[in-house]
């Protein structure tokens, strides 16, 4: 993973996380404003796997365990389109808190994805 990278999805996905959070509870519905996170997100994750195919042919290959680094990935990538399609379906303030958690919970994954990728040693 590249860590500036990592940061820049890190920060996307809390920015997004708060800011439908907060609209969530005081009451607004799911809105271009607050699926516009979750889908830069989403973008993010994608791009993201790109760099996880090619970081190790370039020599950052992951120091954890790969297994669990693309477990992490693949369900991140899940979380958003599933909660932008609640979102979608189910037009509730409480559709547009779930976009916030989900989001937060991406940023917790891509932490812990780095970490598996850089930290942890053979």
């Amino acid at each position: 993973m590249i860590e500036w990278f990592t940061i820049a999805q890190v920060v996307v996905a809390v920015a997004a996380g708060l800011l439908a959070l907060v609209l969530g509870l005081i009451g607004r519905r799911p809105s271009d404003l607050t699926l516009a996170g979750p889908a830069l997100v989403e973008i993010l994750l994608i791009a993201q796997i790109v760099v996880a195919i090619a970081a190790p042919a370039a020599g950052n290959a992951p120091s954890g365990n790969p297994y669990e680094f693309w477990a992490y990935l693949l369900s991140a990538i899940l979380i958003p389109a599933g909660a932008i399609a609640w979102a979608l379906v189910d037009r509730t303030r409480w559709s547009t808190v779930v976009v916030g958690v989900a989001c937060l919970s991406i940023a917790i994954m891509l932490y812990r994805m780095q970490i598996i990728w850089s930290v942890q040693g053979a």
